[in-house]
């Protein structure tokens, strides 16, 4: 598999690339009326996600490790999983997002960016590979029919 770095330390390296983008660069600053009630409802909105994506691996007993999707025992493709392949790594987007709004610089949509780029080159594709030898014909028809991020 092509993973280099575990999905939750690309998540952090991008969360302070973000903080020192917003604290050292003199421009691209924004602010709005209601900018604290949108990064509240990003961040319910990411938890959400994530918590319904990590019960249903649990209630079907199959692995939430990134590093090892050989592990997997079972192909989740009801509830969120009917929407989203990759609900976990969208709710860690999503945080990304709040984060950035938080901040209040324009340019963090851009490392936020860089995140969905790096995550589909060197997480996703390569999982995606081992579900498809795993789950053959069946993972093939899924991703035909869900999209990989929303």
């Amino acid at each position: 598999m092509e993973l280099k770095i575990p999905p939750a330390v690309v998540f952090l390296i991008c969360a302070g690339l973000m903080y020192l983008l917003a604290t050292f660069l003199p421009f691209g600053y924004f602010d709005f009326y209601g900018r604290y009630y949108l990064v509240y409802g990003l961040l319910v909105f990411a938890g959400i996600i994530a918590v319904i994506a990590l019960f249903q691996f649990m209630r079907s007993r199959t692995t939430i490790d990134p590093v090892h999707p050989t592990k997997a025992s079972k192909l989740v493709q009801n509830g969120i999983f009917a929407y989203s392949r990759n609900p976990m790594y969208l709710a860690l987007l999503v945080l990304l997002l709040a984060f950035g709004v938080w901040l209040g610089n324009a340019f963090n949509t851009l490392l936020a960016a860089g995140f969905v780029g790096y995550m589909n080159r060197f997480q996703i594709i390569p999982e995606e590979t081992a579900l498809l030898k795993l789950f053959g014909k069946v993972y093939k028809q899924y991703c035909v029919n869900v999209r990989r991020w929303f």
